[in-house]
């Protein structure tokens, strides 16, 4: 075994952590890589769980320069070779002596074999200290607080990235064997080609079923002894005063096997596949977001990285104890100073000479930055690791439980890692592509969230409906009435469209597609604001007594608001999702000014493009249709569809063609297009739900056409109006508008006007 030393400090949650994301900007934070005495003892808060983000949006990042190859499960490990770095003062390199561990024989001392250290960067007075621009070795260091920082949008960073970087790829359960398929030939994702003014329809149409016989038999068995368990055992209200999960509760998940719903059979789990896990999450989510989050952070991204990216050895070492519960998971990606910004964090790993080995207790995916050196160019860069950390290597220890504005049955706390050595072989995936690993992980697990937030609207709006169906006033029950039929309505639609995207979603992963990243961003965005608004408007609708505790409503608020923040904001989600597209759309347009230098050989393609330019200049369309692939009582639906996809390309290009790759710095346009891509998505995927029931004769099959007519009527409109609105002269004055304004209130710390008294 060859050990790593970890110190840096993670907030997590002890039963089950939860990646976070608070967006905003990236500093340039002075940083000295020179371990002191003094500064051992400060240790480096990282917010893994609510404060956490690593997400997708830093996904964007160059993947040229951070992606390694390889990665999956049982596939080759380069033989580890030794990490050059040592530990700096003030520009001067000192390499670490042996890290004694005092209560190891001498003998094991003496064999001091080669590892890896973790460390934070120091926070002590050497910060202080004004360095110059590079420090030996080539290892920047930074300039001292005291002088002015640059501080630059995370999103542009990010952004600029996307546009230069090449095909995005999301690992799945067949990872592998997927990205083989989509690297031979156009992505087959509908959200990236609607960026282009393309339909394409193999991922979305016909809606997909998925399950085997066996699969849904075994699903059937699985429902109604969770649903009962969680109507029957489960108490949400207790939990929440507690500020835990009660015993009974948790010894009952483990004894259904909830633990290890994605885990191979024979390594201890239920071997489900992605429907199979959404259709139970769905079910936790209609009753206990806190034990959902428990449940989901355990398995969707705690211990996901061995699902995806261990060795055999790694998942027979782990996944075991993992799938019953014994031990659980966590997932460390997030420090103070990088939230959304994932790959800024400032902890790195480094060779050290002290060996360790310990026994299974909970464990953690922990990142941290190492030298990698470069096969092709022989250049040593710090490049992200993915690391499998146990709590019974040692220095490990935890916090008091934080006081929590919702999901406070999910234990969180600040877990600090001071010393721990983590053996080599606990490196996950190929040294220097933690940054991808930790991208797909929470990519990979955004479709659950999705699945959960519907199951919550699902138990809210029966309370509504209960409380409308039974509440008298004015001499009529209210339901009779139009403002409570609107709301009623409306919160219906929004749950059937989340549905809708969660099992569009894991079906394509358990189909094999490696293009989903935009889909499962969108879910993710939609589904976390659709379930605050329909659990809002229960509220409104039970009045007074769904402000009281005892209506149920108000944990559930409490609850959700965490949702629109972590594992990606939905501020930078949306950045995210506009900015890959924008980078779909660029691909086609040079791919374009690389035929017109060969016009002969290509006369068919330019022919096609400038026509379908001329036709959506002149308004007629571009000939696109999904006639042949919905039911025909919706084709006026599909009709606005295409339309909406006629407009929303030709904007996106001309967008493109105006900003160039500045457009990363017009965060007003990029919000607008991302709102369209999340409204035109989910006409998608309610159109091809709804023709599925009335092909099949489904008894609701009346009531989802009007769903899905009544949900692509107003956001057909919403698209227009966003779209149109880029092109006009009004709307620019409005963004210059809204930053002066806010640059105002920044300058004066606060509101600028006064009071209207004067007093």
């Amino acid at each position: 075994m060859m050990p790593c030393s970890v110190r840096r400090s993670l907030r997590g949650l002890r039963r089950g952590f939860f990646a976070g994301a608070p967006a905003g900007l990236r500093a340039c934070v002075p940083v000295s890589y020179s371990i002191e005495p003094a500064a051992a003892s400060r240790r480096l808060a990282l917010r893994c769980a609510l404060l956490g983000a690593g997400p997708p949006e830093r996904a964007v990042q160059n993947y040229r320069s951070q992606q390694a190859p390889g990665g999956g499960a049982g596939r080759p490990r380069p033989a580890p070779r030794p990490w050059v770095g040592g530990e700096r003062s003030g520009g001067a390199e000192r390499r670490p002596g042996p890290d004694p561990v005092p209560d190891r024989p001498a003998s094991e001392q003496a064999s001091a074999m080669q590892a890896l250290r973790l460390r934070p960067p120091a926070l002590c007075w050497r910060l202080l200290r004004p360095g110059p621009g590079q420090g030996a070795g080539g290892r920047p260091v930074w300039p001292c607080p005291t002088q002015p920082t640059p501080l630059r949008l995370y999103s542009a960073q990010t952004a600029q990235a996307v546009l230069d970087k090449s095909e995005t790829r999301t690992a799945s359960a067949s990872q592998t064997a997927s990205e083989h398929k989509s690297a031979a030939g156009e992505s087959r994702s509908f959200a990236a080609g609607m960026f282009k003014g393309q339909v394409n329809t193999e991922q979305v149409f016909p809606y997909p079923s998925v399950l085997s016989e066996e699969q849904a038999q075994t699903l059937q068995e699985l429902v109604g002894p969770v649903a009962r368990f969680f109507e029957e055992v489960n108490n949400p209200a207790e939990n929440d005063v507690l500020e835990r999960v009660e015993e009974k509760t948790m010894q009952g998940l483990k004894e259904l096997g909830a633990f290890g719903l994605q885990i191979p059979v024979h390594l201890g789990g239920l071997g489900l596949s992605n429907t199979q896990y959404a259709r139970l999450v769905e079910i936790v989510g209609m009753h206990d977001l806190g034990v959902g989050i428990t449940l989901g952070a355990h398995q969707s991204i705690g211990f996901k990285g061995i699902l995806l990216y261990g060795t055999p050895e790694q998942k027979e070492k782990y996944l075991p104890k993992l799938a019953t519960g014994e031990t659980m998971a966590a997932f460390c990606l997030t420090e103070p100073t990088s939230g959304s910004d994932a790959a800024s964090i400032r902890t790195t790993a480094e060779p050290s000479p002290c060996g360790t080995n310990g026994g299974l207790a909970e464990v953690f995916t922990v990142f941290a930055k190492t030298p990698v050196k470069d096969e092709a160019t022989g250049e040593t860069k710090d490049k992200i690791t993915a690391f499998i950390v146990e709590r019974s290597f040692g220095g490990v220890t935890s916090g008091p439980p934080e006081k929590k504005m919702g999901i406070k049955a999910s234990n969180t706390a600040e877990v600090h890692f001071d010393g721990v050595r983590v053996p080599v072989a606990n490196v996950l995936g190929v040294p220097g592509s933690g940054f991808k690993v930790a991208m797909n992980i929470l990519n990979n697990g955004r479709f659950g969230m999705a699945a959960a937030l519907a199951g919550t609207m699902r138990g809210v709006i029966g309370k509504a409906v209960d409380h409308a169906a039974n509440r008298t006033q004015f001499g009529a029950k209210i339901h009779n009435f139009g403002a409570i039929q609107e709301k009623l309505a409306r919160m219906a639609m929004l749950q059937y469209v989340t549905e809708s995207m969660a099992y569009m979603i894991s079906a394509n992963m358990d189909q094999g597609a490696s293009d989903f990243q935009i889909e499962a961003a969108i879910s993710k965005i939609f589904g976390s604001e659709a379930a605050w608004t329909v659990t809002d408007e229960c509220i409104q609708i039970l009045g007074g007594m769904g402000f009281m505790k005892d209506a149920g409503v108000e944990r559930v608020m409490r609850d959700l608001r965490i949702f629109r923040i972590f594992e990606g904001t939905n501020d930078i989600l949306r950045l995210f999702v506009a900015l890959n597209g924008f980078q779909n759309a660029g691909n086609q347009l040079r791919g374009l000014q690389r035929a017109v230098k060969n016009p002969l050989g290509n006369a068919g393609l330019l022919v096609s493009e400038v026509g379908k330019r001329v036709r959506r200049k002149a308004g007629l369309g571009t000939g696109i249709t999904l006639k042949t692939v919905v039911h025909p009582s919706l084709n006026s639906s599909a009709e606005r569809t295409v339309r909406a996809v006629d407009l929303f390309a030709g904007v996106v290009e001309e967008q493109l063609l105006k900003h160039g790759k500045k457009i990363i710095d017009e965060q007003f346009v990029l919000k607008r297009v991302a709102d369209s891509a999340i409204d035109l998505y989910a006409m998608v995927v309610v159109l091809s739900r709804a023709s599925r029931s009335l092909e099949q004769g489904h008894p609701t099959a009346q009531h989802e056409k009007m769903l899905c007519d009544t949900w692509c009527i107003e956001a057909s409109e919403r698209v227009e109006q966003n779209l149109t609105s880029l092109r006009s002269d009004t709307t620019r004055q409005f963004f210059k508008n809204l930053r002066g304004i806010a640059k105002a209130v920044v300058e004066n710390e606060g509101v600028v006007s006064p009071n209207p008294l004067g007093i």
